[in-house]
This record gives structure tokens, sequence and C-alpha cells, in this order.
């Protein structure tokens, strides 16, 4: 049975990233054209472009998508719940919801930078892969260039960004134990 709620919680987190980058890739104006945001928009479509019709946007904010990914997060948690005990407790599924999407936001903000920081080591800017992680992370990396500058030729930026969300993390797992 773990194998299965693995191989469920997977498949749910992996479509439930994708769905993020897609309102990150937004919020960004990154590249449309680039194939990692084509495959994004791609891999989305089908669930966003029947949910635009019904839901608009409120500015620049796509609430088609952000409801989208609420929902995959909810849907991910009921079928585990049902999985693991066979019912399901609806008010705390969709408050825990809201927090795990935090979460998993965080924890791909954090592997984009890692993704990010590893690309700079070998491919020197020549990746178009390489290119949407910078303008996924430059709005997050340059406040802290602001205050930090490069040293010595190193930017600590990302450092300094991984070890704030590293924070975030034991700080959300504080107050909600369990996550």
């Amino acid at each position: 049975m773990q194998a299965v709620l693995f191989l469920i919680d997977t498949a749910f987190s992996l479509y439930l990233m994708v769905v993020i980058l897609r309102l990150w890739l937004q919020l960004v104006r990154a590249d449309f054209y680039n194939p990692f945001s084509q495959f994004v928009v791609k891999a989305t479509n089908p669930l966003v472009l029947p949910l635009r019709r019904a839901i608009p946007s409120i500015g620049s904010l796509d609430t088609a998508t952000l409801l989208l990914a609420y929902g995959i997060m909810l849907a991910k948690l009921v079928v585990l719940q049902l999985l693991q005990s066979g019912q399901v407790q609806w008010v705390p599924s969709l408050i825990f919801s809201v927090i795990f999407l935090l979460k998993e936001i965080f924890t791909l903000l954090f592997w984009i930078l890692v993704i990010r920081a590893l690309l700079s080591w070998f491919s020197q800017g020549r990746s178009p892969v390489e290119y949407v992680m910078h303008q996924l992370t430059e709005p997050v990396l340059r406040p802290v260039r602001r205050i930090l500058p490069p040293m010595g030729g190193l930017d600590l930026s990302v450092l300094v960004v991984l070890v704030g969300l590293q924070f975030l993390n034991i700080l959300f797992s504080s107050w909600f134990p369990g996550l």
C-alpha cells in the first residue's frame, strides 16, 4: 500500500509543480516562446483553458491557474485520506491545502534555485532552461543582491535565499507539526 501512496503522491506533486510553474512564469513575464515555457503551457492547457472561461484573472494574477493549483492540492489530500483511512475530513483538508500549497511553492523555489546554481557552473548561459530559471529567480534574488553585493566574484544571494527558504520550512514545521 505504501508504494501506491508514494506513486499517487508523486503524480499529484509533479503536476502541481508544473501548474505552479505556469503561474510563476506568468507573474515574472518569462519568455513564452522558450521550449521550457512551451512545455509548461502545453502540459497545463487542458485544465487551465476551460477554467479561464469561467474564472476571470485579477490584474496580472491568473486566478484560474491559482485555483487549479489549490484544487490539485485538495484532490491530493482527499485521495490520500480515502486510501489511508477510507474517510475524508473536509474542513481540515480545505485549510491544510492552502498550507501545503505554500510549502510546495517554497519547495519548488528551493529546487529551482539549486538547479539554476548547478546550471550556471556547467552551461554558462547557453541553455534555454537556464534562461527561464534566471527569469524565474531573478525577482527573488535582486533584492538580496542590493543588500549583499557580489564578493570576490561570488554571488551569495542564492545561498542567502536558500537559507531563508530553509528557515521558513523549519518555521512552518514548528507551527504545523506533521507537515
